[in-house]
């Protein structure tokens, strides 16, 4: 079973008849509507008897879709039907080849790979807390990232603003209070690397990625980073954050794990297979 966003990636599933060639390969599709509740509908096709479950949209849609597959140990498929495809570039599906990746459902190679989960809700690629959970609520936000980021940034911390109370311990015992910005993976970002820097290596090493920002004039370093299986934050009231960009609430305290290799994902066996920061 497909599941197809028309919307995501301005049109492009639409545009590539992404539905149409499932549907020749002998695969069902879905195609979702404003307002359909994709998890309800995920399970559906579970309980249907469904073997394999795939997503051709963004990657908040994707994330849905594979806690079902994690949930009920069935194979999942990404299309890379989005606007910027984040999950595809590092898992290593080859994001200019949409309708080669349905070749995932009936050639595809097989392998396992970790998600991650806050306050239970399972996510691909990463939740962000602070500044970032800020601007991603802001309708702003889908057609100007980077401009609404920083308008929120000077926003939140101008004289006037106002900064989440968050409040964790990182590797070296430090408990840090005056934060900016959590930002926190399944698996860690390629941060030292001249190549596909901002990518994750690897998917399957049981460890977050874990980047924490200071605010000005915190005493602390101004960035850290380390790897962690699990995460604690704390905070006095519910906290925005961005969940695989999606807007969310969560309440505190807010629990990250890992869940190593919960996952069984499918690639075609004509794309690389790993993220351009493997090689």
């Amino acid at each position: 079973m497909l599941f197809v966003n028309p919307r995501s990636g301005g049109g492009r599933a639409a545009r590539d008849r992404v539905a149409e060639r499932a549907r020749e390969q002998g695969i069902d599709a879905v195609i979702l509507t404003p307002g359909g509740n994709l998890a309800a509908l995920a399970q559906a096709a579970v309980q249907d008897g469904a073997d394999a479950l795939g997503v051709a949209g963004g990657d908040g849609s994707l994330a849905i879709v594979a806690a079902a597959c994690a949930t009920h140990d069935l194979p999942f498929v990404c299309v890379p039907a989005g606007t910027r495809n984040h999950f595809a570039l590092d898992v290593g599906v080859d994001r200019h080849d949409v309708t080669g990746a349905l070749d995932a459902f009936t050639d595809g190679v097989e392998r396992r790979i970790d998600m991650a989960v806050v306050n239970q809700r399972l996510f691909v690629n990463n939740v962000s807390l602070g500044i970032y959970g800020d601007a991603v609520r802001r309708p702003a936000y889908r057609d100007a990232k980077l401009r609404t980021l920083l308008e929120t940034a000077q926003e939140v911390l101008g004289p006037s603003g106002q900064v989440p109370e968050l409040r964790l311990t990182d590797d070296a015992g430090r408990v840090h209070r005056h934060i900016a910005v959590v930002l926190v993976s399944n698996n860690p970002y390629a941060l030292d690397r001249p190549v596909a820097r901002g990518t994750r290596p690897r998917l399957d090493t049981g460890q977050l990625g874990i980047i924490v920002l200071g605010t000005p004039g915190d005493p602390l370093p101004p960035g850290s980073a380390w790897t962690a299986p699990s995460l604690e934050v704390s905070s006095s009231e519910p906290v925005p954050a961005g969940i695989d960009g999606e807007a969310a609430d969560l309440r505190p305290p807010l629990r990250r794990a890992i869940r190593h290799l919960a996952l069984r994902v499918r690639i075609s066996s004509r794309h690389p297979g790993m993220s351009p920061s493997a090689w």
